[in-house]
């Protein structure tokens, strides 16, 4: 499934993109029981975006600095990527594939809509 994602991704590149460009993503993402703490990871992670006039998409990886509450940090590797495509002025369709490679690969997905108001 991510060598299909990858694949698209690259042949994405090579259409003419309205943008395209590296970039730098630095994301912490912590969780918490109520209010106490429980974990957080941090990406570190260098990218590729693009787009055209109905669509965007993004490639990026690189480390992952995992915490949980209590335990010795550790550091793994882990990648996006995903995109939107306009389904007209006011709908869009957005999706996500991310994985954590490490002992145990994870995955995990995201898909959703946006409807401006």
């Amino acid at each position: 499934m991510l060598k299909k994602a990858l694949s698209i991704a690259a042949v994405s590149a090579l259409s003419t993109p309205a943008f395209a460009g590296f970039y730098l993503n630095i994301e912490n993402n912590a969780s918490f029981l109520k209010t106490d703490y429980q974990s957080n990871n941090t990406d570190l992670h260098v990218g590729y975006e693009g787009s055209n006039d109905n669509a965007s998409w993004y490639i990026q990886g690189g480390g992952l600095l995992q915490s949980v509450d209590g335990q010795d940090s550790e550091t793994n590797i882990s990648a996006k990527t995903g995109g939107s495509v306009n389904v007209n002025d006011r709908l869009s369709v957005y999706g996500e594939l991310s994985a954590v490679f490490d002992d145990s690969n994870s995955y995990a997905t995201k898909i959703g809509t946006k409807i401006k108001l």
